[in-house]
């Protein structure tokens, strides 16, 4: 249940993010709504109140003449009430 939860996105955005109570997560491919909050729950102890999934596009890159791409996948976002807080170490 919790290899659903990849890891926390740490970028400028999610934790501006954090500040309203919104943390956003990588998640695996398959992955649904209801089964995000249940891994939530049992990694952080704390219950959501709303989960959002969004996929991110595989992007294409040049480096060194060369084509390739980067990125791709889903992020999930997790909404908690206003008491609740979630700790990264």
């Amino acid at each position: 249940m919790t290899n659903i939860i990849k890891n926390p996105r740490i970028t400028e955005k999610a934790s501006f993010g954090a500040e309203q109570n919104i943390y956003t997560f990588d998640i695996e491919k398959g992955a649904n709504k209801l089964e995000i909050k249940k891994a939530i729950f049992s990694l952080y102890k704390v219950k959501p109140v709303r989960v959002n999934v969004l996929s991110i596009p595989r992007r294409s890159v040049m480096s060194k003449g060369k084509i390739g791409t980067r990125g791709g996948g889903r992020k999930a976002l997790v909404y908690l009430k206003k008491g609740d807080k979630i700790e990264f170490i």
